[in-house]
């Protein structure tokens, strides 16, 4: 078996989305299937009814941005072709001719490539027997425009963006496509998040319905899920629409906890002014949205289960006792890993989450330290002079993992 760093630095390099088939190697085997999104209406901008909602936040420093921030960061989400048409990846053994059990793998925030998840997929998928989706979330991965990932054109506008906000922590050409649109609209959050729980609804409808060339309609659901993914996840098995996640087990690495215990500056994340006003809109003015906003109120209320559910992960002080009675419902299909040096997901707010305020709800959570410098977002650094260490700490990490879902 090759080495995390080898095997990273190996599908680094033959990973694409123009192919339908990849060989990775002798056994194993990329498949890229095209999805369509059916929620491009409930995105900023696909609602007549939500127009006023989704104007642009003309504050003072708002003006002050320069045209091109405004012209690609702002467009209007419904008018985004790449978040309705799309590809996502599997990865399988290559005899396997239908699979019988699947690993739904969920990213983190900010993502825009699944480099650090291959070696993650490969692995699950060898250890467990099981066939990896590696499933993007809305506007991430492949789901978002290219120049939103071009280095000179990001470098330029995180400039800019420092010049109208002088108090700005941790702006980047990494963050700053995901910040200027998250700042403008942090109702874009909870949109894309719906958007993308609808589109997992509609993927495994697609199984159920024999329409899936590789898997099977009766084949297992199981869910991965790392940092922001897992509360993608936990939504999923919470709602468990149409009896589907009914005997799912799930893994969350590096996530877990309910949105207002997160710290997210950083960055690779968000920067300072997006994540205030992404918390301020979630969490300290939710309430009044959702007065105002009618279409909103619809989505996040009794009708719609997932739309309670994710309401009740976004502030640990709503909906506490529906929260926990439904994680303590399912406490022995799920398991979390968090990181003691983890500052984004911290691990106690982990515990917090999962096993409830009186630490009464027995979902099994380890907590790991590995011995070199790391950091949520990269626990696995590709470093050659600690490789032998990353690969250790990799390896005893997802033999947890695989060892919870192959049971």
């Amino acid at each position: 078996m090759k080495k995390y760093i080898d095997e990273f630095k190996h599908l680094k390099s033959i990973e694409n989305y123009d192919k339908d088939e990849i060989l990775i190697d002798e056994e194993v085997v990329m498949h890229n299937y095209t999805f369509r999104s059916n929620y491009r209406s409930i995105l900023p901008g696909g609602m007549d009814n939500n127009k006023d909602d989704f104007e642009f936040r003309l504050g003072t420093s708002s003006k002050r941005e320069a045209d091109i921030i405004n012209e690609m960061l702002n467009k209007t989400d419904a008018e985004i072709m790449e978040n309705i048409n799309f590809r996502y990846h599997t990865l399988s053994f290559r005899k396997n001719k239908k699979s019988d059990g699947i690993i739904l793998m969920f990213h983190g925030f900010n993502e825009k490539t699944w480099t650090k998840y291959l070696p993650w997929a490969k692995y699950l998928m060898e250890h467990t027997g099981k066939t990896i989706v590696l499933f993007p979330i809305a506007f991430h991965m492949n789901r978002a425009p290219a120049t939103w990932s071009d280095t000179r054109t990001m470098f330029n506008i995180s400039k800019q963006r420092k010049i109208c906000h002088p108090n700005l922590i941790a702006s980047s050409l990494f963050n700053v496509a995901i910040s200027t649109r998250i700042y403008n609209k942090p109702q874009r959050f909870i949109w894309s998040g719906l958007q993308t729980y609808y589109d997992v609804i509609d993927f495994i409808n697609i199984i159920k319905s024999c329409q899936h060339p590789l898997i099977n309609s009766n084949a297992t659901i199981d869910i991965f899920s790392y940092s922001i993914g897992s509360l993608l996840a936990e939504v999923l098995m919470m709602t468990n629409k149409n009896n589907f996640f009914a005997n799912s087990k799930l893994v969350s690495f590096c996530g877990g906890a309910v949105f207002n215990r997160l710290s997210p500056v950083s960055k690779f994340i968000l920067d300072s002014e997006a994540s205030v006003s992404l918390y301020s809109y979630m969490v300290e003015h939710i309430e009044s949205h959702l007065n105002r906003n009618k279409v909103l109120a619809e989505f996040l209320g009794s009708n719609h289960f997932e739309g309670i559910n994710f309401r009740s992960m976004f502030d640990y002080k709503v909906f506490t006792s529906e929260r926990e009675q439904k994680f303590r419902n399912m406490a022995n299909r799920i398991y979390a890993i968090a990181l003691k040096q983890d500052s984004v997901v911290p691990a106690y707010e982990v515990i917090n989450t999962l096993q409830g305020s009186f630490r009464d709800i027995p979902i099994h959570i380890d907590i790991l330290d590995y011995p070199y410098k790391y950091k949520h977002e990269d626990p696995f650094p590709i470093l050659n002079n600690i490789e032998d260490i990353v690969n250790e700490s990799f390896t005893k990490t997802f033999d947890l993992i695989s060892d919870f879902l192959k049971k």
